[in-house]
């Protein structure tokens, strides 16, 4: 009798379990779809050049529907425009793309962001979520286009989880592996990004992590500052991936300027 309860319990619990991982397996599958919309290419336009758009990294839409934001590595890359060349989005899918113009309107150096206006009609913006809630082991999911031109113009979702709260820069081993860029992050005021048990690619920078069932953006993809500073002393790099905490958006959104 002990052995059928036994097994009725165990059942039980893996009805549970199973029914638990196809809620959160539609939970993701529906906010992708909602994101989606919302998360935009970063690059330049040259009528001239073919293709005309050039990718440089991934954006995403918040508040009125016309500000995006990005790594300000992103955008620092297209510092040097031709005069024919022009920084912007693309927005849309496949043949349906369509290049909107931008202007950069902030950058944070210190915690690589950029702000970015665009015009027009208005697209789905994200919601900010709360970086003080988030936890370690925690999943996580992130849209973008990983490396951009060599795989077209089609959004790639990854998930993951936080694994580890981190400070964003690692001291050197020993004075021979320090640069002036990690003195310099050193000399200034520590916080923490995220550390992601997931694989980012080259393009996926400025891509929006969000939380697979609400969809809140909790942090910002970047794949080349925050590698550089806490990775220098790793002779192969890892395929540990980073995000800075949305707080910092947070920030950015209520400068002026």
């Amino acid at each position: 009798m002990k052995n059928v309860s036994r097994h009725i319990c165990l059942s039980v619990v893996l009805s549970i379990f199973f029914a638990t991982s196809d809620c959160h397996a539609q939970d993701l599958i529906n906010t992708v779809k909602a994101v989606k919309p919302s998360v935009v290419a970063i690059g330049t336009f040259k009528k001239t050049r073919s293709p005309a758009v050039s990718f440089s990294g991934t954006g995403f839409i918040v508040g009125d529907g016309l500000t995006v934001i990005t790594n300000a590595h992103v955008v620092n890359g297209n510092s040097s425009l031709e005069a024919d060349e022009t920084i912007g989005i693309l927005t849309g899918k496949d043949d349906t793309a369509e290049f909107r113009p931008a202007t950069v309107v902030t950058i944070d150096e210190e915690h690589d962001l950029a702000r970015l206006k665009i015009s027009g009609t208005p697209l789905p913006a994200l919601m900010l979520g709360n970086p003080d809630t988030v936890a370690e082991g925690q999943q996580i999911a992130f849209t973008g286009f990983p490396l951009g031109a060599a795989l077209g113009f089609h959004h790639a979702t990854h998930r993951g989880i936080v694994s580890s709260i981190t400070p964003v820069a690692r001291p050197a081993q020993d004075s021979r592996r320090l640069d002036p860029k990690v003195i310099a992050q050193l000399r200034k005021a520590a916080y923490s990004v995220f550390q992601l048990d997931a694989t980012a690619y080259p393009g996926n920078s400025g891509s929006p992590v969000y939380e697979p069932e609400t969809g809140a953006v909790i942090g910002v993809i970047n794949m080349v500052f925050i590698k550089g500073l806490k990775e220098t002393a790793i002779t192969n790099p890892s395929g540990i991936s980073y995000a800075i905490p949305v707080n910092y958006v947070n920030d950015l959104l209520k400068r002026k300027n």
